[in-house]
């Protein structure tokens, strides 16, 4: 052994001792985006793992689950129950749509969660029994801080309800221009193109490699779940929005094509829009967003344009499905909610090549 390698050892067994911090716990953490939460959450230099749960991985290392996180490598996913994730100041849920809210209902009130699912974001009944079924929960306080307003709210939270993927970058893309009044609120148009860890980690035929691989297929054409999630974030009245699965594991590019209501640049609209925005970044005029720019981010890329044939305002919006559409969304509202740094523990820089 060098006799440097006892000094470091010791210097990150200080480390582990002196770094204490608000507790956090994951349920549904060997998922795409829970396994996100613990790689951001074992990173952050405010936030301590208080526990993680799972349900047919419990039992089992987080190592076997998760090659990648050898910092968090040894620690055991617990069964998801209300008592495992009792410790926590808060708690991230992210688990399958409509597994929240029972669970929710058993934590203590005191309890500050953040829920990646879909059970509280909607507050429109008839759009919850339109596109999801099942029962109906009161809505959260809605967790895109880059919404007017927002910001406050979540700080004054305990419940918030994080964005869906394919929602934030449509948001995000639409929303500046419909409140300025440039962009109408009826015939939006989408594309959205998402890596394949959009549909979880459960296995499918239809998301083999083999399947993926060299292949692009629209789903969900004409009944989208982020549909009524947009609609109510944006202030649309009308929405087409076609989702693509595109073979690659993380990212969204989204083409949102908007029709004009009134005179001005929707470029200096974005812009000032997201002026000192640390994750949003409105690209300079001629360049076009990249999925792998955002990638292993929770960045936001933007960039708008008129169409030469018809005049219409399209914008384009990239992030990582996992990052701003997930994971680094959800820590980015713990951070407000927990009074710290919006931005700690998170990176607006992309990974590349």
């Amino acid at each position: 052994m060098s006799p440097v390698q006892p000094v470091l050892h010791e210097v990150a067994a200080c480390c582990i001792i002196v770094r204490m911090g608000h507790r956090v716990a994951i349920a549904g953490a060997s998922g795409y985006a829970g396994g996100e939460l613990l790689r951001l959450v074992s990173a952050h230099p405010d936030l301590e793992v208080a526990a993680v749960t799972a349900h047919g991985k419990a039992g089992r290392l987080v190592g076997e689950i998760h090659p990648n996180l050898r910092s968090v490598a040894q620690l055991r996913f617990a069964e998801t129950t209300a008592s495992a994730l009792a410790g926590a100041d808060l708690v991230f849920l992210a688990l399958p749509h409509g597994a929240s809210a029972a669970l929710a209902g058993l934590l203590d009130p005191t309890q500050k969660i953040v829920d990646l699912g879909s059970d509280h974001r909607l507050v429109d009944a008839a759009a919850h029994e339109r596109y999801y079924g099942g029962e109906f929960h009161p809505p959260w306080t809605y967790g895109l801080p880059e919404l007017p307003g927002r910001r406050a709210e979540i700080a004054a939270g305990t419940r918030v309800a994080n964005t869906g993927c394919h929602a934030v970058a449509v948001i995000l893309a639409a929303a500046p221009l419909i409140a300025a009044g440039l962009a109408a609120p009826h015939d939006v148009v989408v594309t959205s193109a998402s890596g394949t860890s959009g549909a979880g980690r459960a296995a499918a035929p239809h998301l083999l490699g083999s399947e993926v691989m060299s292949d692009l297929s629209a789903y969900k054409v004409g009944a989208h779940r982020h549909v009524p999630e947009i609609k109510q974030a944006a202030g649309l009245i009308s929405l087409t929005m076609t989702p693509v699965l595109a073979p690659m594991p993380r990212g969204i590019l989204a083409s949102v094509s908007l029709v004009p209501a009134a005179d001005g640049d929707p470029y200096e609209c974005l812009a000032a829009a997201y002026a000192g925005e640390p994750f949003v970044h409105v690209l300079p005029p001629g360049q076009q967003p990249h999925t792998g720019a955002t990638a292993g981010s929770n960045g936001a890329q933007l960039q708008v344009v008129r169409d030469a044939d018809s005049a219409r305002i399209i914008v384009t919006s990239a992030i990582d499905n996992l990052g701003k559409g997930a994971a680094g969304q959800a820590v980015q509202n713990a951070n407000l909610m927990l009074g710290l740094a919006e931005t700690a523990g998170l990176c607006a820089d992309g990974i590349a090549p």
